[in-house]
């Protein structure tokens, strides 16, 4: 029965598949899509290509790496301190200026 089930998924699933284009009729997967890549510096007649187009992501970059591993740092050094301090490796002192 388990057999079955899963021969009957797989025959929907392709059927889905080949409904929304993602497979050709005769089951084999279309191209994928290609991001441009240039492997060139120089065209054939020898000229140099231009520089090609930079994407600066500036302050998402910063949002995205820079905040996450500074809250995750600052919580690994606090969670070390409270170890510390609880095996009486750093204890501060209480110093008591009273004279």
């Amino acid at each position: 029965m388990a057999l079955r089930a899963g021969v009957l998924s797989l025959v929907g699933l392709r059927a889905a598949a080949r409904a929304s284009g993602f497979l050709r009729a005769s089951g084999q997967p279309t191209a994928a899509t290609t991001v441009p890549c240039r492997t060139h510096t120089v065209s054939s007649t020898g000229t140099i290509l231009p520089k090609p187009e930079k994407v600066s992501f500036g302050l998402l970059r910063v949002f995205i790496v820079v905040i996450p591993f500074l809250y995750v740092g600052t919580l690994i050094s606090k969670n070390f301190a409270t170890v510390l301090e609880e095996h009486d490796i750093f204890v501060p002192e209480d110093d008591d200026d009273d004279d």
